[in-house]
């Protein structure tokens, strides 16, 4: 007796779960192309941020190397640089004025 109710159990429960599973089929379904197109976008656009990603690391490493030889090529140079920028200015000061005209 008990083997019989909980067969028309399963079956009741069958019942109820086919046309859940079915409408899940048909919902997969329809939304299918959409997720196809999500892939597609996500290798896309996923591609392209890693070029950019590559393409900008290696311009900041090279920005970064030459501000570093900058540093060491004109950071030795800074006391001929001012003296060289002081004597502009003096001889500057000592100059003639530009004629202007009109």
């Amino acid at each position: 007796m008990i083997e019989a109710l909980v067969v028309l159990a399963l079956m009741g429960f069958g019942l109820l779960l086919l046309p859940l599973l079915l409408l899940k089929l048909a919902f997969s379904l329809i939304l299918l192309p959409f997720k196809l197109l999500g892939a597609v976008f996500h290798v896309v656009f996923g591609l392209i941020g890693g070029i950019f990603k590559v393409l900008f690391s290696a311009g900041g490493l090279l920005l970064g190397l030459l501000a570093v030889m900058l540093a060491f090529v004109l950071l030795p140079l800074l006391p001929l640089i001012v003296l060289g920028a002081f004597v502009w200015v003096v001889a500057k000061a000592f100059s003639s004025p530009a004629l202007v005209r009109a």
